[in-house]
């Protein structure tokens, strides 16, 4: 008797959860179907989904895969080459989804990339991008250990760090509506065949109006590794678009310090915290030693993207500089720099965890 009660009960139970996550389906789809109505001309172009395996050849080339999906080589009938992220599930609301269609469409810039169409269909969703050739920065700046990994040369990494400013910098203010990004980091930042960057994966963004500096955000979003401290904890201040400039920082330090050349010994410790490591030097106004065969220029120009990297990584928002303040910094002369006061967290985790779900794949080849 009692076995057959649990049983009776075990069965209520599950036939409850599945009129829930049916009903919390439901509800999603009517709030992207809601919202793409209400987008009207401002959203790219809609495939249906017989149209998104026509494009992909039935899905035959697959570029990578992660927590959101896959992504699938195709090409459209005009014969430009894509990439299409197909999503699997829905997260929370959908946010994921509507975050990527709406703050996407309303952008337009040579460092920002393009998202062409998407797919919205019953329980089928897809986000067709242009396609870029050379992959993910991550994937020159990491090797790995892989024998295809590619290092690039020091005038093509200050370009790709201006890049990115430009592009974080029309995010910011070249937008109607600000759009703040909250992962910005090696992964999602794309090339294309002439190395030049895009931002990719706006996932995680937040729109906010251009007046507003400081917007509610609920729960930590983006990577560890590249978080803005009051992200995670508001002790350290309001959420704004300096939280981007802080990943910024963080991803230019990264680009810089692992093309160090040199092996540096500290007690009790199996890794050194490469900020604070050249901090040290740029106080001191020692040798970066970063690699043996730079020449004055590039030394000068790791010199500049150090400096510039460092003030955007201030554990107080209100000290680091705006996207603007550093197109003017990174274009400057390096004499015209000041060496900014030494960042006092500690170093940060070498293997991104997230906190939100992220791209993680590239939208290459």
């Amino acid at each position: 008797m009692v076995i057959l009660l649990l049983c009776i009960i075990a069965k209520k139970t599950t036939r409850s959860e599945s009129i829930y996550f049916w009903k919390t389906q439901t509800e999603s789809y009517q709030n992207i179907e809601a919202f793409l109505k209400n987008c009207g001309s401002l959203s790219p172009k809609r495939y249906p989904y017989a149209d998104v395996k026509k494009i992909t050849n039935s899905f035959r080339t697959k570029l990578g895969q992660g927590g959101f999906g896959s992504v699938f080589k195709g090409k459209l009938e005009n014969g430009c080459l894509v990439a299409v992220k197909v999503l699997k599930g829905l997260k929370g609301n959908g946010e994921e989804f509507i975050n990527e269609v709406a703050t996407i469409s309303r952008t337009s810039h040579v460092n920002i990339v393009t998202l062409l169409g998407f797919c919205f269909e019953g329980r089928h969703r897809a986000l067709i991008y242009e396609f870029m050739p050379n992959g993910s920065l991550d994937k020159f700046i990491h090797d790995g250990g892989s024998l295809t990994y590619l290092q690039l040369s020091w005038d093509a990494l200050y370009r790709i760090v201006v890049g990115i400013a430009r592009g974080l910098e029309y995010l910011h203010r070249g937008c109607n509506t600000r759009i703040l990004h909250f992962d910005i980091k090696p992964h999602n930042i794309l090339l294309n065949e002439d190395f030049c960057p895009k931002i990719s994966d706006f996932g995680l963004a937040k729109l906010c109006p251009q007046k507003e500096s400081i917007i509610s955000l609920t729960g930590a979003r983006g990577t560890v590794g590249y978080i803005a401290p009051e992200v995670f904890s508001r002790h350290f201040g309001g959420v704004s678009h300096k939280s981007d400039v802080y990943s910024y920082g963080m991803m230019v330090l990264e680009m810089i310090g692992v093309r160090k050349n040199i092996s540096v010994e500290v007690d009790h410790s199996s890794e050194i915290y490469f900020p604070h490591w050249v901090y040290k030097r740029l106080e001191l106004d020692e040798e970066l030693g970063l690699h043996e065969n730079m020449d004055d220029e590039a030394n000068a120009s790791a010199k500049k993207m150090i400096i510039v990297g460092l003030w955007c990584i201030q554990t107080d928002p209100s000290h680091r500089p705006s996207m603007s303040r550093v197109m003017e910094m990174l274009e400057g002369s390096l004499e015209s720099l000041q060496i900014p006061p030494k960042p006092f967290l500690s170093s940060p985790s070498r293997s991104p965890v997230q906190y939100s779900s992220s791209t993680q794949m590239s939208l290459t080849l």
